[in-house]
C-alpha cells in the first residue's frame, strides 16, 4: 500500500504512519455454507463478528448433503458450517479442506414440535396417539436432524406406523415450514429454530433426550478455497470464543 502526505509536520507524519501499523487490519468477505439448522445463531454471531473484526460474512443455507455435493462440483465455499461431524471428516480424507482446521462448534438438540399451543406433551406421547395427518421430518438421506428423526422413531417402534405420515423437507428448515405453516401438525425441527434464552418461542414442544438417536455433533472446517482468507481463519477463531459460546447456548446447543 502506498501512502501520500503532504503538508505534514514530521511529528504529524510519525503519528500517522503509527495510525496505519497499528489500525484495524483490511477487512475481508468469507463465503460460508451453513447448515439450516444453525441460521439464527449464526446471524447473531455475523453481526458481532464483523463489529469486532471488520470482516464480512457471506452466508448461505441449506442441508448439510446438498452442500457436500456443492463443494465437490467447485462451490466458492471457504468455511463450512456441517449439521454433523461426518460430512466434514469425508471431505478431511478427500482433500478438500485446510488440514487440522475441523472443530466441533456445537452439539445440537432435536424437538418435537407443533405451532399450536398445547398439542405436543412434554414427553412426546402425541407420537403414540397417533391422531394427527401429517408428521414433517428434513430428508434423513441429506440433513442430519432428519436422520436423528428416523433414529427416534425406530426407537419408540413407531416406524412402519407412522410411515405414510410422514412429510419430508429438503432440509430442517422447510421441515419447520410445513409446520409452522400448519401443513404439517407437528414435525421434527432442531431446537434452535424454536427456542430462545432458555425457553420454547411459539407453541408446545417435546425435546428428544439424547439417548434416543446419535448424537448430532456439528463441526466446522476451512475449505481449500479459503485457506489464504484471513476471514476465514477469524472466523474459525471467533467461533471458539466465548462471545459465540454465549450465543450458541441460548438457542440450546451443548458445546
Amino acid at each position: 500500500m502506498t501512502i501520500r502526505v503532504s503538508g505534514f509536520a514530521p511529528t504529524c507524519l510519525a503519528s500517522l504512519l503509527a495510525l496505519c501499523a497499528f489500525g484495524p487490519a483490511q477487512a475481508d468477505e468469507v463465503q460460508v455454507a451453513v447448515a439450516a439448522n444453525f441460521t439464527a445463531p449464526v446471524q447473531a454471531i455475523a453481526a458481532d463478528f464483523e463489529k469486532d473484526t471488520g470482516h464480512k460474512l457471506v452466508i448461505a443455507y441449506g442441508a448439510t448433503g446438498q452442500f457436500y455435493a456443492q463443494i465437490k462440483n467447485g462451490a466458492p465455499f471457504e468455511v463450512f458450517l456441517s449439521a454433523d461431524d461426518t460430512t466434514p471428516q469425508k471431505l478431511e480424507s478427500e482433500g478438500d479442506t485446510v488440514k487440522g482446521s475441523r472443530f466441533t462448534y456445537a452439539i445440537g438438540t432435536l424437538a418435537l414440535w407443533s405451532a399450536k399451543d398445547g398439542y405436543v406433551d412434554g414427553e412426546g406421547k402425541v407420537l403414540q396417539k397417533n391422531q394427527f395427518k401429517h408428521l414433517s421430518i428434513a430428508n434423513p438421506k441429506a440433513a442430519p436432524y432428519g436422520l436423528a428423526a428416523t433414529q427416534v422413531l425406530a426407537k419408540l417402534n413407531l416406524t412402519e406406523q407412522l410411515k405414510a405420515k410422514l412429510v419430508e423437507g429438503q432440509s430442517i428448515t422447510q421441515a419447520y415450514q410445513f409446520v409452522s405453516t400448519g401443513n404439517a401438525e407437528l414435525g421434527f425441527v432442531a431446537l434452535s429454530q424454536i427456542y430462545k434464552d432458555g425457553k420454547v418461542t411459539s407453541g408446545s414442544a417435546w425435546i428428544v433426550p439424547a439417548a434416543m438417536h446419535e448424537p448430532i455433533k456439528q463441526d466446522a472446517v476451512i475449505l481449500n478455497k479459503g485457506k489464504d482468507n484471513p476471514a476465514a481463519q477469524a472466523l474459525v477463531d471467533y467461533l471458539k470464543g466465548p462471545k459465540a459460546a454465549t450465543v450458541i447456548k441460548s438457542y440450546g446447543y451443548q458445546l
